[in-house]
This record gives structure tokens, sequence and C-alpha cells, in this order.
């Protein structure tokens, strides 16, 4: 009898304990960490080259359709995704960010937030991303604010309103050969510069 409990248990838990931390894994339990990309790392900015190809196993798949992403060949898009400012601290709501950036080595990119559970934030601004059409990016520098509330007029903004702790996901469309090849000396992704924070002002 104790050995037939003792099976009994088992099937129990491996029913409970596989679908749940497989969940966790692809990023859909509650409270599962963001999408998380480590193969590549430039300037606090992370891609994971796997994406889009058969090397990708079953959780990176999930996590990624569960961020949104396509999961295009390599040749078709690369995305680096980051969680930090340029001090390394975490992406937070009630902070105010000022980033900016230059030419791409793709023929179209665009940035996106997402809030922790990697989902689009929950409000009604309307201003979740840019993109190198919306900033006319072209072979120049530009600059956009990451805040809660709408800037001046004129300025590109991301709002990050709702979005707690936040990521940030840059998608390069078409990518030249040479970031494929060699991403560390072809791309240099966006600085993301803290301004202030609720609590500075306190």
């Amino acid at each position: 009898m104790k050995r037939i409990a003792a099976y009994i248990l088992a099937l129990i838990l491996g029913l409970v304990l596989g679908p749940a931390s497989a969940l966790y894994l692809a990023g859909l339990w509650p409270g599962a960490k963001p999408l998380d990309f480590g193969d590549v790392e430039i300037g606090g900015w992370r891609s994971d080259f796997a994406i889009g190809s058969e090397a990708a196993d079953p959780y990176t798949r999930a996590r990624v359709a569960r961020h949104g992403l396509l999961g295009l060949a390599k040749s078709e898009a690369v995305y680096f995704t980051r969680t930090t400012d340029s001090d390394g601290q975490p992406l937070r709501e009630n902070c105010d960010y000022r980033m900016t950036g230059g030419a791409m080595p793709a023929d179209w990119w665009s940035i996106t937030l997402y809030n922790g559970e990697s989902l689009l934030p929950d409000n009604t601004d309307g201003a979740l991303s840019i993109d190198a059409t919306r900033l006319n990016a072209g072979e120049g520098a530009w600059e956009a604010i990451i805040a809660a509330r709408r800037p001046a007029e004129g300025t590109a903004w991301i709002s990050s309103k709702a979005a707690g702790n936040f990521d940030l996901t840059l998608r390069l469309y078409v990518p030249r050969r040479a970031l494929l090849e060699a991403p560390e000396d072809t791309v240099s992704p966006p600085l993301i510069e803290r301004l202030s924070c609720k609590e500075d002002a306190a």
C-alpha cells in the first residue's frame, strides 16, 4: 500500500509541478520574470540570436510569442531587450528617462515598451513605441523621452503610465550582414539616461 501511495503522490506532483514549471519558464505564470535574452549583450541591451531559428527551445519560443515578437529569422529581424537604465537601475514607471540614439544597421527599426508581465501597459496614451519613420531618424541622431506624463509638445515620447517596472524591446528589421556576423562591432544601441524619479523630488 505504501508503494502504491508513493506512486500516486509522485503522479499528482508530476501533474501539478510539470505544467506549473513549464508555464513559469515560458513566462506565462504570474510573477514570472520577463523575457530575458542573453546570447549577445551590447551596452545593456541583450539579444538571443537563436530566436527564429531551429535552435530555439520550446520555452524560448513560448516566451517570444508571449512577448509579442514574431520570431522571424535573423535575416529578417533581430531583437534586443533592455530592463535597466545606463546606471544599471531597473526601468520604472515613476522615473523619467531620456533615450538617445543614432542610425541603426537595418532597413527599419522600432522600440516598444512592455510591462513586467511582457504585456503592453494598460493605458490610453497611444504612445507605447517609437520608430525610425516617426523620428525621421535616417542617418542622424534622435532623442525620445520615456515618462508616465506627456512631455513638451513636439517631443518624441514613450508612455510608461501603468507600466510598473518595465522593459524595452528594440526590433531591427532586415539587419545588415555585418550585424549578424559581428553585432558588438556593428550596432550602437540607444542610451537610456535617468532624469528624475518621484522619490527624488520628495
